[in-house]
């Protein structure tokens, strides 16, 4: 059995109430490159394998059709490109690794490829590429999309996304580059040639115009957890990052991917889930419960309302007063919006026959922004504790992608200095030994 891989998901350092609670910064405010540098400074030195970033380019504009009550209320927006953020962090760290997100729905294959191998470069092979299948209509409206793609499509789209951007990378390998100071001679054109990628979505000549990086590829990471997603999950991810919650969501999707990686004629053994786990750690229970506390202060119902519509691609203020779960999933599907999470959730929970009241859906609704019905909230032994069964209970292949709903930077801080080195006495920790890339690191 290995140990845990640990990383810190960073995409949302300053929404949700986040930039005003206490132990946020004072006299910094986002998007200052310095908080984000402290922030990789402190998660390396306590172990931490990587800093994760999601993203969306779209203000939340599902609820109600409108941006304000988004913009009103931080939800889930401002958030920045953060290539060049990753390159400030890399300059001040030496193994912690960063994974960066664009969208296969909206982005063209060549200028990721190129994009990603600048970086790989830049961090001296610390890159991964979560590559996303985009739900978010506030996102396709910035791409010129009437509409979004249908489900299925969306994930073919994602797959030949990724069969390009793995061609450009392979398509100038290391043994081509010569550079002979002596005749002058740069590289080998025998060893570089075009790909000439025809496909449904996309048309690449190639070859990629960079040198080869460290790490060659940088490590794929996808998140769906569909029975679409999980297989293209299969075909190409180095690693997955799983929704946290209730254990028998995670054993499901386990086990469906599993059999999707042998159907590949992959080994399950070689894919792990990087579990969402959103954590309030504090020096004792009850400072931890406080903590929680302030959070709630926080959210009302457009609030709410913004960040579920969003992530779920459905405007739920338009739901009657009383419906059945599976006719709310035949309008998420209508709509090509997503399924699962949010939504997923219900019907996890209460069946699609279980009539739901408005009411209902929107107590749903608060505990899903919050996170809180499923947050990990305690003195760090009590945490390590539920981590530590939860990995047994999961197969034992991966680790955890921790969030956590307090103040930039105290939360996250708190997590790196109480809890990760209780994980790391009991020897829970993955050995990072010698590892020189991110997939190295990973691989352990």
């Amino acid at each position: 059995m290995s140990g845990m891989h640990i990383a810190f998901d960073l995409s949302f350092t300053h929404t949700e109430g986040r930039w005003a609670r206490p132990g946020s910064w004072v006299g910094r405010t986002f998007p200052d490159v310095r908080m984000f540098q402290e922030i990789a400074v402190t998660a390396e030195r306590a172990g931490v394998e990587m800093l994760f970033f999601g993203d969306g380019s779209g203000i939340p504009d599902t609820w109600r059709g409108s941006i304000d009550p988004a913009v009103e209320w931080g939800i889930q927006w401002p958030r920045q490109d953060m290539s060049p953020f990753i390159a400030a962090m890399a300059a001040v760290t030496e193994r912690i690794g960063f994974g960066l997100t664009y969208s296969s729905t909206f982005m063209h294959p060549f200028y990721v490829a190129r994009l990603l191998n600048s970086l790989d470069h830049v961090t001296g092979g610390r890159i991964a590429f979560n590559v996303v299948a985009s739900t978010r209509s506030a996102d396709a409206a910035n791409y010129g999309f009437d509409e979004l793609l249908e489900h299925d499509l969306r994930y073919e789209r994602m797959e030949e996304f990724v069969d390009v951007c793995r061609a450009l990378w392979d398509s100038v390998p290391p043994e081509a580059i010569v550079m002979d100071r002596d005749t002058g001679r740069f590289a080998d054109p025998a060893l570089i040639a075009p790909i000439d990628h025809r496909g449904r979505f996309f048309q690449v000549k190639g070859p990629l115009s960079t040198m080869p990086s460290p790490q060659g590829h940088p490590v794929l990471v996808q998140a769906g957890a569909s029975p679409r997603g999980i297989s293209a999950s299969a075909r190409f991810a180095d690693v997955v990052f799983g929704f946290g919650g209730a254990l028998a969501g995670q054993q499901r999707h386990r086990r469906a991917l599993d059999d999707a990686l042998r159907a590949e004629g992959r080994d399950p053994d070689g894919v792990g889930i990087l579990w969402a786990t959103q954590v309030i750690v504090g020096r004792t229970a009850e400072e931890a419960a406080g903590r929680r506390a302030d959070v709630l202060r926080f959210w009302n119902e457009d609030a709410v309302g913004a960040y579920i519509s969003h992530n779920a691609g459905f405007d739920f203020s338009e739901v009657p007063e009383s419906f059945a779960i599976g006719e709310l999933l035949e309008w998420i599907r209508a709509a090509q919006a997503s399924p699962m999470g949010f939504v997923g959730a219900l019907v996890a929970e209460h069946g699609e026959h279980h009539q739901m009241t408005r009411a209902e859906l929107f107590e749903h609704g608060w505990r899903s922004a919050t996170g809180l019905d499923h947050t990990l909230c305690g003195a760090p032994e009590e945490i390590a504790d539920r981590l530590e069964q939860n990995f047994l209970d999961t197969g034992s292949r991966g680790g955890y992608m921790f969030t956590t709903p307090l103040a930039t930077p105290s939360g996250l801080d708190d997590i790196a200095e109480l809890l990760v080195p209780v994980l790391r006495r009991r020897g829970a920790l993955a050995e990072q030994g010698g590892a020189r890339t991110l997939r190295e690191t990973l691989s352990t």
